[in-house]
């Protein structure tokens, strides 16, 4: 009789992560991840003291994940434009991780000056710094505005409360972004 598969650390976050993406963290215990491994719930359990170990894994995860998904911008495109669009594109795409990310209380931050100062945020505000040419607090100013208003639009639309027009939301960044650079350049003077 050949050995049984180990059920490694990995597998097990790679698992749940598909039950969060396919059904929401809500859904993410012993049973859905065992049954989405063929297993059962000891190996699963081994890895984890507790289910919410394993889901502040498996936000971890999504947090690098999301942030690759951002970072992948088309070099014909603004920087700043194609890391809002790609915002609101992940809430459309991937509602269940948007929840998870952002409305599930697993975020290591508190509130928004915690998470602009974040290294998992580095990424993102040095690709905004380089585009604007601005030093990095005005950047973070800038940062700020455009998350407020790509969040609001990307919270409304996976919440089935929105349509998604891509071309109608590309005109409001634009405008966003004009006008948060406009303001920081404005104070500088």
């Amino acid at each position: 009789m050949p050995p049984k598969a180990k059920i490694t650390k990995e597998m097990v976050i790679d698992a749940a992560f598909e039950v969060a993406r396919a059904e929401g963290a809500e859904n993410v215990n012993a049973r859905t991840v065992s049954q989405k491994l063929g297993c059962s719930t000891q190996p699963v359990m081994y890895h984890f003291a507790t289910i919410e170990d394993m889901k502040r894994a498996v936000y971890a995860k999504l947090d690098r994940y999301h942030t690759e998904y951002l970072m992948n911008v088309n070099p014909q495109e603004d920087v700043m434009l194609g890391i809002g669009l790609n915002y609101i594109r992940f809430a459309v795409e991937e509602p269940n991780l948007f929840r998870f990310l952002f409305q599930s209380g697993f975020a290591a931050q508190n509130n928004l000056l915690e998470m602009i100062n974040s290294n998992e945020l580095i990424p993102v505000i040095s690709a905004m710094q380089e585009e604007m040419n601005l030093n990095m607090e005005q950047t973070k100013d800038v940062f700020i505005t455009l998350y407020l208003f790509v969040h609001g639009y990307a919270s409304i639309i996976v919440n089935n409360a929105l349509e998604y027009d891509e071309d109608l939301i590309k005109v409001h960044l634009e405008r966003a972004y004009n006008g948060a650079i406009l303001a920081t350049q404005e104070e500088m003077k």
